[in-house]
């Protein structure tokens, strides 16, 4: 209640400010991206036609972000607002609210089919510890919000995108839509080539370990079952029981690989390493791109490189 008082009075003198600001004068539609993958989504949808603003950066977690009163400004002052829904974005409501946008806020998950959160650790849980992850704001959901790590469903993200932007700006709707439908090919391509990495690790080879449940689409995809230690969200930790039900469950299933992600500390994953003599087999890029001079500055490069590296910490190759 506190940050929210704090959030709101700070956010009338940004709007003040913000209000001060002139509109594009270019004429391009103000866009704001919750988080990197989607304002990726959004460049390779609106080119040069939009003015891009993304929250949650590179290497950023969506899940633990606290909105700044500029950040409300930015929701103000914008035509189109894209974000992931299914409860991906904690932040959400209390920013939409606090900066009373006029903008079309668009939920890039619309069409897809949303996985349940496996329950497959409950039984490890003391009656308290499961009360607190049920009250959890993602899990109390039972939906895995991570659906942009199918690449099926980026391709749903990606139309849904073009057509919020030609609803904000008819007159550059055929270029939206010729914008959309070159990247659709490149993920399409994107997705083959995916698939084929994973087709070279055989059968009894492919569980493996990652920090949080963020890879379920991708696992339904391409056949690569994940375990983890912590839920759906990074903001609640892995608890004791967890941990010590995740290291039976690897040492029962023979795990191949066990990974870190750009967007948690890899204490915990290194623990698990060395209680299961599993060497970690590199990093994984789950909620974030990264920076621009790393190895998944765009989604294509994420999805590719989360690929060749599950392939070749398993198979070596």
């Amino acid at each position: 209640m506190i940050s929210q008082l704090r959030l709101a009075a700070s956010f009338g003198l940004a709007l003040v400010l913000g209000s001060s600001l002139p509109a594009a004068a270019d004429g391009k539609l103000k866009v704001v991206a919750s988080f990197s993958i989607i304002g990726d989504f959004a460049r390779n949808v609106g080119g040069d036609r939009i003015k891009l603003t993304t929250l949650v950066g590179p290497d950023g977690d969506a899940h633990v972000f606290a909105p700044k009163p500029a950040d409300a400004a930015l929701m103000a002052n914008a035509d189109v607002v894209l974000v992931n829904g299914l409860h991906f974005e904690g932040f959400l409501t209390r920013l939409v609210k606090t900066s009373a946008t006029k903008a079309a806020v668009v939920e890039l998950s619309k069409g897809i089919q949303p996985l349940q959160m496996a329950e497959d650790r409950e039984h490890d849980h003391t009656a308290e510890e499961h009360s607190e992850r049920h009250d959890h704001s993602h899990e109390a959901k039972d939906v895995d919000p991570h659906a942009f790590q199918s690449i099926a469903n980026a391709r749903i993200y990606v139309k849904n995108i073009a057509d919020a932007f030609c609803a904000a700006d008819a007159a550059g709707c055929q270029t939206y839509r010729a914008n959309a439908a070159l990247y659709d090919a490149k993920l399409a391509e994107t997705d083959a080539a995916v698939r084929a990495e994973m087709a070279a690790i055989p059968e009894d080879k492919r569980v493996v370990i990652a920090s949080h449940d963020a890879f379920g689409y991708f696992s339904r995809d391409y056949g690569i079952v994940f375990r983890a230690p912590a839920g759906a969200s990074t903001e609640a930790d892995a608890s004791a029981s967890d941990v010590a039900a995740l290291i039976r469950q690897v040492r029962e299933e023979k795990a191949s690989a066990i990974f870190v992600e750009n967007i948690t500390d890899r204490r915990l994953v290194e623990q698990i390493s060395r209680e299961t003599g599993l060497p970690v087999g590199g990093t994984l890029y789950s909620d974030a791109l990264s920076a621009p001079d790393g190895p998944a500055a765009t989604y294509i490069d994420l999805m590719m490189h989360n690929a060749r590296t599950i392939r070749a910490a398993i198979i070596g190759e």
